[in-house]
């Protein structure tokens, strides 16, 4: 499987989830509109091999759909990921084992986690050329600019490291760069995120931040960047977790950070502490444009590439969008993570139509009256990235969560709002949440749309309409001898049943 952006880019050729597009195209607008166009049909991959502008070609919706992003992570389908998820949160909170197979199995995983230690490359093809000093123009690079009203061209993919300068920790995340001038751009990022902890500190000490950007990295490393799942290790070995070996890192030409070797790009500057500028406006992931914000200023001295190097970049904005995609699979890696904090727990799920955590549909395996409620609060609570979860809604276990006509139908025949809506007034919110009644402030609402039990209910509830078993034996039995085995019945058509999804 792939371990570098071609490899990946090669797996998509072969198959068949790869279009070259070798049209002249402007990076202004004009390849967003393009990528958007395919996000919404779950189209194939773009690769763009004649840009306006820029002498590189561009890579955009390689992660556009759930069978990608598995692809990206070495697997090759969503359930594999709950095993990725299980070993995750094994790491997170070790129980001594009861059994052998137990001792063996948390064995093998300290073995993944050996194995994934990152390596070092002396000769790394992110260097085969070496641009400094004046010579450094970011222009160069085919930035592009998504929607109309956006401040400028933007950095969407890029791995932005920087490090502890007390204890000399990495810290790898993705963040939004906007281009200000032909060395340097804009960081946004928000207060909590490692980058910006680090700014603190080297403000603290009288220092300047160094900073690299690793660009057209494997989708893989992008993943484990995106997982902000509590546990202590750094994104380098996730990356490796992730692909089952190490990371290969190289150290960079004026900047004492290591970036992937494999990079197609890799920019190395210093921040000033102090030194801002406005950023943006910039369409966001909500569906909106977001605010102007004063953000840190980065000082960019140094440009390597590789030979031919190709950029990847991608784009925010209402859904269907990578970062959706990339959500639905981490869904999938949180899912044994969070079963092991909320016992009761069976299944959850982030609807992409919901931002990917502003709704979350929960099945639990009901015991006991109450505890529906129960299930959503320690929801709330059981992982940072669910703070800024709007909506959660509890359904039976025998519920298919990922099925909205059922989610529905729970909630229309299951749900006495009197009874079974509970709010929580005033909490810690998304400041781009525009529905917020103020801004970084606003309610959660959790809906127990679970069968009542007394004292619930001081009725008896309906029985539920199921098939006689022995006849629906009998109809499988007989079902080619209806003469209906040509048809599948496996993929339903939603506009058959009056919704509109184009």
């Amino acid at each position: 499987m792939a371990r570098d952006l071609r490899g990946f880019l090669k797996l998509l050729e072969e198959r068949g989830q790869l279009r070259r597009i070798k049209t002249l195209v402007d990076p202004d607008l004009e390849i967003a509109e393009i990528s958007n166009r395919m996000l919404q049909y779950g189209g194939p991959g773009l690769l763009f091999e004649n840009v306006k502008g820029s002498p590189y070609p561009v890579a955009i919706n390689l992660l556009g759909t759930e069978q990608r992003v598995c692809w990206s992570m070495n697997m090759e389908t969503p359930q594999e990921l709950e095993e990725l998820g299980k070993k995750l949160g094994m790491l997170q909170q070790p129980k001594p084992p009861k059994k052998i197979s137990q001792a063996i199995d948390f064995g093998k995983i300290l073995f993944d986690v050996v194995k994934a230690k990152p390596g070092r490359n002396f000769f790394p093809p992110c260097q085969q050329n070496i641009i400094q000093g004046d010579d450094v123009d970011l222009n160069q690079i085919p930035m592009i600019r998504p929607y109309p009203k956006d401040a400028g061209k933007i950095i969407t993919l890029g791995l932005v490291i920087t490090k502890d300068c007390e204890t000399g920790t990495p810290n790898v995340g993705v963040y939004r760069l906007q281009l200000q001038s032909k060395n340097t751009m804009t960081v946004h990022w928000l207060s909590v995120r490692g980058g910006a902890r680090h700014l603190r500190k080297a403000a603290e000490k009288g220092k300047k931040l160094e900073i690299a950007i690793a660009l057209g990295v494997d989708p893989l490393i992008i993943m484990a960047a995106a997982t902000p799942i509590p546990v202590d290790l750094s994104e380098w070995l996730f990356a490796g977790l992730y692909g089952g070996s190490g990371v290969q890192l190289a150290k960079c030409k004026t900047v004492d950070l290591e970036v992937p070797a494999d990079s197609e790009f890799v920019l190395e500057g210093t921040i000033t502490p102090g030194e801002m500028l406005p950023d943006g406006p910039f369409g966001d992931h909500i569906g909106y444009y977001g605010g102007v914000e004063d953000s840190p200023l980065i000082k960019f001295q140094c440009i390597t590439h590789r030979q031919d190097p190709i950029y990847l970049t991608t784009f925010s904005g209402r859904p269907p969008k990578e970062e959706a995609m990339m959500a639905i699979a981490l869904n999938r890696i949180y899912t044994p993570i969070l079963r092991q904090q909320v016992s009761e727990i069976v299944d959850f799920f982030l609807p992409m139509e919901a931002l990917s955590y502003k709704a979350a549909i929960i099945s639990i395996d009901k015991a006991y009256p109450g505890q529906a409620r129960r299930a959503a609060l320690a929801f709330w609570s059981a992982l940072p990235q669910f703070t800024y979860t709007k909506f959660v809604i509890v359904v039976d276990k025998d519920i298919n969560i990922r099925d909205p006509r059922q989610v529905v139908w729970a909630i229309s025949s299951k749900v006495d709002p009197s009874r079974d809506v509970f709010i929580l007034p005033d909490t810690p919110f998304d400041t781009l949440d525009f529905a917020s009644q103020k801004i970084g402030l606003g309610g959660r609402m959790g809906i127990d749309a679970t069968t009542k039990i007394p004292p619930e209910t001081n009725h008896e509830w309906g029985e539920p309409l199921e098939s006689d078993v022995d006849i629906a034996e009998m109809v499988t039995k007989r079902w080619a001898e209806y003469g209906l085995n040509d048809l599948n019945l496996t993929e339903v058509d939603p506009n058959l049943f009056g919704y509109d999804i184009k």
